[in-house]
């Protein structure tokens, strides 16, 4: 017999990641469940106690600070040791975003068990998450928030096996491209891109080199003058308006900038599409817009 604490939440289907259900158990001795299926991801952590796990054909004997991963739709069954039966948390979540979290973190049906030695910090999670179990967006954003702190915790615990040299390779070429998609707009630089992606810059510059046959920065300045030539085509925006809205905090330094690509000024690139003159450079603005897209497609 098992002594449970459980919650289901039926009202969040929706979004890039929610909470199913969750709760804590005090199992008794060769307690099992299984072999069934959930329709959602499911993540039990062993706060205490031994036990084992079996999916895909494969047992994995576990015990305190040791966690595992069912698949959705997936086989799997579990048993408490006879001697030392299990304590343990656990949540289930489904979402948009949950499938890529689980292959970032390195979880899957090859790898489902991993190890942490925060376990109090993920009771607490799961805890928080079961106090504040009532309908309404409050507490909805609340597990939501709660289920991200669990996540980030088993993240940081957890080691990748899954990657090879090139996969890393190309996810840090990947998640630099993302960054600099979405802060273009602000004056960052080389070393935040590289810092976000937890490399050196020199690093950074070889894998940008390798994947695309250009440097971190040569990116960043195709992919500003870029959107900066599509608000010249497109808007009436004043030049100060559209350096700042392309990261450059110094008009002049943007003009330089677009000179060097476009071989002349911002202003004069305006009124050339406006003539109707410029075929080449739309033809350029379009590789270039296609090349920006390409890079968005790497994957890891």
């Amino acid at each position: 017999m098992e002594k449970a604490y459980e919650l289901e939440f039926g009202g969040e289907k929706s979004g890039s990641l929610y909470v199913n259900c969750c709760g804590c158990s005090r199992t008794e001795p060769m307690h099992s469940f299984g072999p069934a299926w959930k329709p959602h991801y499911l993540i039990h952590y062993i706060l205490n106690g031994k036990g084992k796990f079996m999916i895909g054909g494969k047992t994995y004997p576990l015990e305190t600070g040791y966690g595992f991963l069912i698949m959705p739709e997936e086989l799997a069954f579990y048993q408490s040791d006879e001697k030392e039966p299990w304590t343990y948390v656990w949540v289930g979540f489904s979402g948009a975003k949950a499938k890529e979290y689980m292959k970032a973190i390195g979880l899957s049906m090859e790898y489902p068990v991993f190890t942490s030695g925060r376990s109090d910090e993920l009771y607490q999670a799961v805890k928080d998450m079961m106090e504040h179990n009532t309908y309404g967006i409050s507490n909805e954003l609340r597990r939501v928030g709660q289920l991200s702190i669990f996540l980030s915790i088993i993240a940081e615990s957890t080691v990748i096996r899954e990657k090879s040299q090139g996969d890393w390779a190309n996810c840090y070429v990947s998640k630099a491209i993302e960054f600099i998609q979405g802060n273009y707009c602000n004056p960052i630089r080389i070393t935040d891109v590289a810092d976000y992606v937890c490399v050196n810059r020199s690093y950074l510059y070889t894998l940008f080199q390798n994947s695309l046959g250009l440097s971190p920065q040569q990116f960043l300045m195709t992919f500003r003058i870029t959107k900066a030539a599509e608000l010249l085509q497109h808007t009436s925006l004043s030049i100060e308006s559209i350096a700042l809205s392309c990261g450059y905090q110094d008009p002049l330094v943007f003009t330089k900038a677009f000179r060097q690509m476009k071989k002349m000024p911002p202003s004069a690139y305006r009124k050339e599409m406006k003539k109707g003159k410029m075929r080449k450079n739309r033809e350029y603005l379009e590789q270039m817009e296609e090349f920006i897209s390409k890079a968005k497609e790497l994957t890891f």
